[in-house]
């Protein structure tokens, strides 16, 4: 039985029988032309979310994503540096004091998971720096993830993971189109920042969210296929690429289609007034989608629900 099957005989009622519907009709979309532009939030890389959405951005469904800096640089960490990881299965036994031991080996732990700092981290910043440095030596810039691509696709990074499941390296292969809002607050953000502080950078060389914005601008004008918005998990990945809507229509006073589709998988709360948590009806208000959009709200864990959604729309 495939998961299209199972989800088809098994997903009836409550955030189960949103999975299906939101699946059966995205599924629809993407087979009349459609296409997905989605967003990333939390630590979805970390969670290996890469290995079920890579099928996705090779056959061409994903046609833009938005994501957290964080996600873009654990994709490669994970990439890089896999069998150094430490998994943790009493994570909620954990004390105070075995985390400052975890963090006194050079573990950074991201609950179940801890990413080891040596050769995750700074073995990402020993790839990226020298790009760094020759664009701000020469007085040129790039977007935060156009370095990330070149470091992928120059041949100097050693893989101790599995290619195949890192989306990034996938986006990378494929020129993917990606805007990654907020990227200053990331590790390499971080460290970016500690290199300007030490006047070894030129703190423009890296391109900022404004960059993004008018380029995911120029980008969305462009489109020629009804765009479905994939938002998993809520903050500044979603929030950011879902305005240029509006922004073209109310601020350039330009005359653009909304978004035609809308799915988003979370477990924030309306009620407490997040913008992570809002219900999509309240997108209806910005002008960022119409009454008649379909729109599905999935409440429930993204790192279970995306790859059943992205294994249903291959038939797997």
């Amino acid at each position: 039985m495939s998961i299209r099957e199972f989800i088809d005989s098994y997903f009836h009622h409550f955030n189960a029988g949103e999975i299906k519907r939101a699946a059966q009709s995205l599924t629809s979309f993407v087979d009349e032309g459609g296409k997905i532009f989605l967003t990333l939030a939390g630590a979805m890389s970390t969670a290996r979310l890469g290995k079920s959405l890579v099928p996705l951005i090779d056959s061409g469904i994903i046609t833009g994503i938005s994501c957290t800096g964080a996600n873009l640089e654990e994709d490669l960490f994970l990439l890089t540096a896999n069998s150094h990881y430490h998994a943790i299965d009493n994570w909620r036994d954990l004390t105070s004091s075995d985390d400052a031991d975890l963090f006194a080996s050079g573990m950074n732990r991201v609950t179940d998971v801890c990413i080891p700092e040596e050769q995750a981290i700074r073995g990402i910043e020993a790839a990226i720096l020298p790009q760094w440095q020759e664009y701000s030596d020469n007085s040129k810039s790039a977007l935060p993830h156009e370095f990330f691509y070149q470091i992928l696709l120059n041949g100097e990074l050693d893989f101790d993971g599995d290619p195949s499941a890192s989306w990034v390296l996938a986006a990378a292969k494929n020129n993917l189109p990606l805007f990654v809002p907020g990227w200053e607050d990331s590790t390499l953000g971080n460290i970016f920042a500690s290199h300007v502080i030490q006047s070894n950078l030129d703190p423009t060389t890296v391109k900022s969210g404004i960059h993004y914005m008018t380029d995911l601008a120029q980008w969305y004008e462009s489109q020629t296929t009804p765009l479905a918005f994939f938002q998993i998990g809520g903050g500044i990945a979603g929030d950011f690429p879902i305005c240029v809507v509006p922004m073209l229509n109310q601020d350039l006073s330009k005359t653009v289609p909304l978004w035609s589709w809308f799915c988003q998988i979370s477990e924030a709360t309306a009620s407490y007034g997040g913008y992570s948590g809002a219900p999509p009806n309240e997108k209806i208000t910005w002008g960022k989608l119409t009454e008649k959009t379909p729109r599905y709200h999935i409440e429930s864990d993204a790192t279970i629900v995306a790859p059943l959604i992205f294994a249903y729309l291959t038939n797997h």
